[in-house]
């Protein structure tokens, strides 16, 4: 039993890594039930409340990744406030449309549109597409290192 509970743990992990490309897959939420089986299923006496609490902060940190990289990166673009909130907006619809090339896309047309209809130039709203696009890759490259430190955390709060 205990081998089939340690295999449900490493599965959520993985699933965790592959919402990285798959944004249907809540991955940062995988993580959570990974913990979860780990804590109420297998030892619910290895986890300190430290770990609980850095777990949430590094969660909270990963959720706010997208917008703020990807804000950041179409105002660092010459984007404008309208971009700024656009590729906000969009990263979150292209979630749910036409995973995972939808995250990519949408933002990047988005803003692209947005910035085109405002500013009237071609190049401007082509680099502040650029800045969404850029964003979310930061912000993956982000979310994916903060994976890994969580998956870390983890095995070291169980060993040590």
């Amino acid at each position: 039993m205990n081998l089939i509970l340690w295999i449900l743990v490493i599965l959520a992990f993985l699933s965790a890594f592959v919402g990285l490309i798959m944004p249907m897959i809540p991955g940062i939420l995988m993580m959570w039930i990974g913990f979860f089986i780990y804590h109420f299923a297998i030892n619910n006496n290895e986890l300190s409340w430290f770990f609980w609490i850095a777990m949430a902060t590094l969660t909270m940190i990963s959720l706010l990744s997208d917008c703020v990289f990807g804000a950041h990166f179409v105002k660092k673009y010459g984007g404008s406030k309208a971009g700024e909130l656009t590729a906000a907006i969009a990263i979150i619809l292209g979630s749910f449309f036409f995973p995972p090339f939808g995250i990519i896309v949408i933002p990047f047309a988005a803003v692209f549109i947005v910035e085109l209809l405002i500013h009237q130039d071609f190049k401007r709203a082509f680099d502040a597409s650029l800045g969404s696009l850029f964003g979310f890759l930061t912000s993956t490259v982000a979310k994916f290192m903060i994976l890994i430190i969580m998956i870390v955390w983890f095995i070291l709060d169980i060993i040590i």
